[in-house]
C-alpha cells in the first residue's frame, strides 16, 4: 500500500504465468488521498493475478522520485504504467514524457471541478506524447488495470486466459429477464 515507509509495495502473482518476482505493472499517484481510486486499479489486476507496485509520486511536491521512477521504469521490468492525478493531473504527462512504456492516465475526482479538471488536464495531452486516459474515479482506475492486462496479454498466454476468463465472468453476470 502506499503509505508503507518506502511508498512501495510490490504484490507477487505466479497464478497468471509470471515469474515471482516480476513487476509488469506500475500503479502510480499524486498523494496519498488518491489510493481511495487507485486501489481499484490495484484490486483489478489482483484478480486477474497480475503483479503490481504501487507508489506515491508527485508531479509538484517529489519531482525528483517522479523522474527516478519513469525513467528507471523500464529497465526495473515494467511494461505499463497506470498513473491516476487529481487536480491539474500532471503526473500522467509527465511520465510519459520520461518513459517510452505506455502511460494510462486515471482522473481522480477533485472537490472544486468534480474531477472534469482532472480529465481534461490528462486527456490534453500534445501531440507526440501518448496518454490513454479513463473515465473520472473508479470506473477509469478498473478499466485503466483491464486495459493494462490487455497490453500484457499480447504477449502473454497466461494474462490473456484470465482476462478471458474476467470478461466471461462479467458476461455471466448478466441476467437474461429482469427479476
Amino acid at each position: 500500500m502506499p503509505g508503507s515507509a518506502t511508498g512501495l509495495e510490490t504484490s507477487s502473482m505466479a497464478e497468471s504465468g509470471q515469474a515471482v518476482g516480476i513487476v509488469p505493472i506500475g500503479i502510480i499517484m499524486g498523494s496519498q488521498s488518491d489510493w481511495e481510486t487507485m486501489r481499484h486499479a490495484a484490486q483489478t489486476l489482483e484478480a486477474l493475478g497480475i503483479s503490481c507496485e504501487t507508489r506515491i509520486v508527485s508531479a509538484h511536491r517529489t519531482p525528483k522520485r517522479l523522474y527516478d521512477y519513469a525513467i528507471s521504469a523500464k529497465s526495473r521490468g515494467l511494461k505499463v504504467i497506470i498513473a491516476g492525478a487529481g487536480g491539474a493531473a500532471h503526473l500522467p504527462g509527465m511520465a510519459a514524457a520520461l518513459t517510452p512504456l505506455p502511460v494510462l492516465g486515471v482522473p481522480i475526482e477533485s472537490h472544486a471541478l468534480k474531477g472534469m479538471d482532472s480529465l481534461l488536464s490528462i486527456v490534453q495531452m500534445p501531440a507526440g506524447v501518448p496518454v490513454a486516459t479513463f473515465a473520472i474515479g473508479r470506473a477509469g482506475a478498473v478499466n485503466a488495470a483491464l486495459c493494462a492486462a490487455a497490453i500484457l496479454a499480447t504477449g502473454d498466454p497466461a494474462v490473456a486466459d484470465a482476462l478471458d476468463r474476467w470478461r466471461q465472468t462479467q458476461t455471466d453476470a448478466v441476467a437474461e429477464r429482469p427479476a
